[in-house]
Order: structure tokens, then sequence, then C-alpha cells
């Protein structure tokens, strides 16, 4: 129903004649040999399927959060992702945070990675001070 990239992004492709915006939809299928030939668009909302020929294709991961695991056991957002005011901790002690599962806002690789390295090291630390 709506986009979620910067309004500079979504002003971009919205003007761009080429690109065709097929929403609330998932790809069940990419069809060709040894080339894109298209792929099978199916509405997640009417279950109706669509072939579209396409030639090229850009995967995005990480848009959703992979958060369903710890639903009860720490607080998550509308948007699913988990809610902490002080990352890498959670309201659990022993329970960390990194990455996609909290950042809503960057959404990034190079982000992803180094709050993996704050949660690791401070991991080691809580590990170290139960001996």
């Amino acid at each position: 129903d709506q986009f979620r990239a910067s309004k500079i992004m979504i002003d971009r492709v919205t003007k761009n004649p080429k690109i065709k915006f097929v929403l609330n939809s998932v790809i069940n299928e990419f069809i060709g040999n040894s080339l894109l030939e298209g792929a099978v668009v199916e509405n997640i909302k009417t279950h109706t399927k669509q072939t579209i020929k396409a030639s090229g294709a850009f995967i995005a991961i990480g848009h959703v959060p992979n958060t369903n695991v710890f639903q009860g056991i720490l607080p998550i957002g509308e948007k699913g992702y988990i809610e902490t005011n002080n990352p890498p901790f959670t309201n659990i002690e022993g329970i960390f945070v990194a990455g996609d599962v909290y950042d809503y806002k960057y959404r990034q690789a190079i982000t992803a990675a180094g709050s993996g390295c704050q949660a690791a090291i401070q991991v080691e630390k809580y590990l170290a001070d139960l001996s």
C-alpha cells in the first residue's frame, strides 16, 4: 500500500516511466532458462497471479524483520521490529539485539554489521561477568 523509502527515492522512481509498480504482491516464480524472461507475481490480497515480462530483477533482503520467534518474549512494535531504548540491550538480561531486528531506520548491511559487533562485545562482557 505504501513505500518505505526516502522521499527523494520515491519521487525518483514514481517519475520514471520505465518503472511499473505491482504493490501488495510477492514473486512466486522466476521464469527463464539461462536468462531471466519474467516472473509470476501473486497479489497477497486478492491471490490473483500474473506473469510479468522482465529481463532483470533487483532482490532486496532485510526489509521485513525476522522477529516472529520473539513474539511474547521481547517488545515488538507494529512494524515487527524489536523495541529497545538502549541497543544492543533488551528488557531481558542476557538477551541482546543487533541489525535488522531492531534497526527500522537505516536497514543497511554496514550498520547491521556494526551493531552486530557491538552486541558481540556486550555478550562477551556479560558472559565474563557471569564467571
